[in-house]
């Protein structure tokens, strides 16, 4: 897997694997992102204070950024991979990012 993408509620953020340390500890950093111009939120009255119907439907502009922070992620026994300070991560062959709009 190339990627380690994080998982924070119902929003996830694309990080890049750099280097693996072990079988349970892995280098990564993240990635930037920018919403693709070409897609555009269609918001409702609903919900919170609106609610997306098309969120799922979203484009994301996803690049390496060597600038960024690298830092080690490990693999607990439950199978989840997690951060120094518990962060969920998830391994995949693609980066992946997810804005909930409903929130």
């Amino acid at each position: 897997m190339e990627y380690a993408n994080y998982i924070g509620y119902s929003d996830v953020y694309p990080y890049e694997v750099i280097r693996k340390i072990s079988d349970k500890t892995l280098e990564i950093r993240g990635m930037d992102t920018e919403k693709d111009p070409e897609w555009k939120p269609i918001i409702e009255a609903g919900g919170f204070s609106g609610h997306c119907v098309n969120q799922h439907t979203q484009k994301w502009i996803i690049t390496s950024n060597e600038a960024n922070r690298v830092f080690r992620i490990r693999l607990h026994k439950d199978g989840i991979w997690r951060g120094k300070h518990g962060e969920k991560f998830k391994l995949n062959d693609k980066p992946r990012c997810f804005y909930d709009y409903n929130f």
